[in-house]
This record gives C-alpha cells, sequence and structure tokens, in this order.
C-alpha cells in the first residue's frame, strides 16, 4: 500500500517529463475543467459511502439473524442455514444484481403489488443479501470460539436463551469478530461499484461517465483508485479506534 503512494506521484511526474500525450491536466485541480471533473468524481464518494453503510447495518442483522439457526441442536432447523448460506454465496454479485433490479419488481407485479426498485435500493438489497451469508458465517465461528461453560453459567443464574446470547456471549464474539467484520464492510465499500451498471450515479459510474466525455481512462481511473484507497484507508483507521475502545485490540 505504501509503495502504491509512492508509485502514483512518481507515474505523475514521469508523464510530464516525458514525451508520452499524457492528460493529467483532466483531472488537474489547480485549472477550472480539471477542478469540475475531480468535484464530479468526489460528489460521487456520499452516495458510494451510503449505500455501503446502509447495506452493511441490513447485513449485520440478517447475518445474525441466519447464523443462530446454525448454531441449533435441531438438524432440521441448522438445514435451513446452510441452505442460504451455500446459496446466496454460490450466486455472482453481478446477476443478483440484476436479478433483484430487473426482477423483483416482476414478481411483486404478479402479486398485485407495485414495487418499483430503483438503482439506490436494488444496490442495497443486493449488497446486504450478498454479504449476509458471509457475515452468517463470522458470527457463527465467533460465537462458537466462545467456551460452553459461558452459556452453562449464564442458564444456572436463570437467564434464558435470548438473554444468554444478549448478555453473555454476543458481547464477547463480537470482540473477536470485530475484525473480520470490518474486511466484510472494505467487500461491501469495494462491491458498491457495481451499482454503476444499474445507473446508480456513484463513484464508479461518474468516473465511467467522465471517461465517455474526456477520453483519458488512466488519468481519470487512477483516480477513482485513490479514492477508493482513501475510503479503505479511514475504515481501517476507524475499525483499529474501535477495537482499541472495545479491547479486542490484544496489543493494546
Amino acid at each position: 500500500m505504501r509503495s502504491f503512494i509512492l508509485f502514483t506521484p512518481l507515474l505523475l511526474l514521469a508523464g510530464c517529463a516525458s514525451n508520452t500525450n499524457w492528460g493529467w491536466y483532466v483531472i488537474n485541480p489547480m485549472t477550472a475543467s480539471g477542478w469540475i471533473n475531480v468535484r464530479f468524481l468526489i460528489n460521487g464518494m456520499g452516495a458510494t459511502i451510503l449505500i455501503s453503510v446502509i447495506a452493511a447495518a441490513i447485513s449485520i442483522v440478517l447475518g445474525l439473524m441466519v447464523a443462530l439457526p446454525g448454531l441449533s441442536k435441531n438438524r432440521w432447523v441448522r438445514l435451513i442455514n446452510r441452505i442460504y448460506v451455500e446459496f446466496v454465496r454460490a450466486i455472482p454479485l453481478l446477476p443478483m444484481l440484476f436479478w433483484v433490479f430487473y426482477g423483483l419488481p416482476i414478481i411483486f407485479k404478479s402479486m398485485g403489488l407495485n414495487i418499483p426498485i430503483d438503482p439506490f435500493w436494488g444496490a442495497i438489497i443486493t449488497l446486504a443479501i450478498s454479504d449476509s451469508a458471509f457475515t452468517a458465517e463470522i458470527y457463527r465461528a465467533g460465537i462458537q470460539s466462545i467456551a460452553r461453560g459461558q452459556s452453562e453459567a449464564a442458564q444456572t443464574i436463570g437467564l434464558n436463551y435470548f438473554q444468554t446470547m444478549r448478555y453473555v456471549i454476543l458481547p464477547q464474539a463480537i470482540r473477536r469478530i470485530l475484525p473480520p467484520l470490518a474486511n466484510q464492510f472494505i467487500y461491501i465499500v469495494k462491491m458498491s461499484a457495481f451499482a454503476s451498471v444499474i445507473g446508480m450515479q456513484e463513484l464508479t459510474r461518474r468516473a465511467n461517465e467522465l471517461v465517455v466525455t474526456e477520453y483519458r481512462p488512466l488519468e481519470i481511473y487512477s483516480l477513482l483508485i485513490l479514492e477508493y484507497l482513501v475510503l479503505v484507508l479511514i475504515i481501517s483507521a476507524g475499525v483499529r479506534w474501535l477495537e482499541r475502545r472495545m479491547g479486542s485490540d490484544e496489543r493494546g
């Protein structure tokens, strides 16, 4: 990552020093036209962040709901978990996005419901469902890593299953699964780029539109990569801070 940060300005300097017909002026914030292009790209960051945050929040809740049946002693209840996880994980994100965006309205209409799905909610629903299968497995692994004696101790003081999960098991499990959950959030941020194919005005869509008008894919997509890098670095820093606050950073 550090090498990428050093490589980017070197690439810019090399382009200025050589005879190659570079076009960095299209994203030069020191010129009027360059600043317009940069601002156009940056304005797509809000949609990317909003889609990612809402999808991640839904995925966290849905993933927990899917994970709990997987911990049941009843094999038929566990089967519900396995079918959902294996089915959702097997579907590539792009076909699922098309199915949600184009297919769900048709299904709703066949049921007598007029529920349109715009690109914003189509992207959120797809990302949340796709990520929930992975989140469910993270929850399951985290909960199973807690010693069985914790549950037995909670039962001896009169806590039922849901109280045990809420007050004893989940607080400990969340501290352990915070890093992989953060990885899944980064995954959602990056996969939100697929929303561009259904017309969502997020980072990648705006970059594609700018490439069509400026004919400078290298320069524009370089800035796009830099924007995603900044987002991921901010998320990583926030997660490390949260780990220290929750005591899940063993080095702390």
